[in-house]
């Protein structure tokens, strides 16, 4: 017969879940260049019962992002992102599948997304921090939610619209920097559908800019490793640039800036370039080029699409609408296993790859 402490362990033994996590192993330095090695594979346990208002999730994508750098920094350097702790699971933009529920809201089969997933196989969450999706609207295509019409796509079309001042038949002209990106790839398309008359990438390998005209429908696209980028761009935009969707700022936007036309528009969406350096964010200009935007009356404002959420639900709509109908390209880069959650680091900009993680199988 077994004894009341060896039933009580074994009532004990049951009431956790084994699963795998990812956790924060070290930071690579405010100027360092992240690598696999700082996140690290683990087993850790979770209850196997859920509380009033809670959801037991599978998880089945993850987001692994540019803006990720700046959280494996013990200070963000921003005021709105929460760095990423030492032997701490890392979180990001999530997709799962409800196992069990005991929120109203949900029921076991729902498919669901939160900002605040955990890197983990299973997770135990709150329901109110939790969104339920339709997976028709993006063809199935689950992963979607999380790029082209989740965070990705809100930044490029509400930048765009909130601080691109795009208008139909203003004959305007659009550089993107970091055009080939997950963001800037749907910016120049979304600059099209918006009225703008000529949309012209900026991207670093001559494959990449193939893409973005053949693809993408970009007017054009510039390698910035070879040639003159500045005689490139008074090339392809002879009447200037009226509007600059920002995502690397340095050198590259400097010579945009310098080109761009009298009360034009920057959209400050990101500033790849500067991620792995200890500089406030966004990175001041240069004195010379501060002087061109106060003449030229050219906006740069920060822009943080978690400001626009009350714009959330209609936005996504209009960008699943446009992917069903062809008009959005998506491509995405998706890697296989929790483990390989390292792919997601981009080896040649020493930033974080635009991915997503397929943890488990539907």
């Amino acid at each position: 017969m077994l004894s009341f402490v060896e039933i009580l362990c074994g009532i004990a033994a049951k009431a956790e879940m084994i699963i795998q996590r990812v956790v924060l192993n070290s930071r690579p330095g405010k100027n360092g260049v992240p690598v696999a090695e700082n996140f690290r594979l683990e087993e850790s346990t979770i209850a196997d019962a859920i509380q009033a208002g809670q959801v037991r999730v599978r998880t089945l994508y993850l987001s692994v992002d540019p803006y990720m750098r700046c959280r494996m920094n013990e200070d963000t350097g921003s005021d709105y992102l929460l760095p990423w702790q030492l032997s701490e699971v890392a979180d990001g933009g999530g997709i799962g599948v409800v196992e069990e529920s005991k929120h109203d809201s949900f029921a076991k089969g729902d498919f669901v997304i939160s900002f605040n997933w955990p890197w983990q196989t299973v997770a135990i969450l709150d329901g109110s921090l939790l969104q339920k999706l339709i997976p028709q609207l993006v063809n199935g295509r689950l992963s979607y939610f999380l790029g082209a019409a989740g965070i990705t796509g809100l930044t490029a079309l509400l930048g765009i619209k909130e601080k691109g001042h795009v208008a139909v038949g203003a004959n305007q002209t659009m550089v993107v920097s970091g055009a080939a990106g997950a963001c800037g790839s749907l910016a120049g398309q979304i600059g099209r559908l918006e009225g703008c008359s000529r949309v012209v990438g900026i991207a670093g390998t001559d494959e990449k800019c193939s893409i973005l005209v053949q693809e993408m429908g970009f007017d054009a696209a510039i390698n910035y490793k070879k040639g003159n980028v500045a005689e490139q761009l008074r090339e392809f935009c002879p009447g200037g640039v009226d509007v600059y969707f920002d995502n690397v700022g340095g050198d590259i936007s400097d010579t945009v800036i310098s080109q761009m036309n009298q009360n034009s528009h920057i959209i400050l969406c990101g500033q790849i370039s500067q991620y792995n350096k200890d500089v406030p964010y966004p990175p001041p200009l240069s004195p010379d080029i501060e002087k061109i935007r106060k003449e030229r009356n050219i906006t740069r404002e920060r822009f943080l699409v978690l400001n626009y959420m009350d714009k959330q639900e209609a936005s996504v709509l209009q960008l699943c609408q446009w992917i069903q109908e062809g008009k959005l390209k998506v491509r995405e880069t998706v890697v296989e296993g929790l483990a390989n959650i390292g792919a997601g680091i981009n080896s040649s900009t020493g930033t974080l790859a635009d991915d997503s993680i397929l943890v488990s199988e539907i």
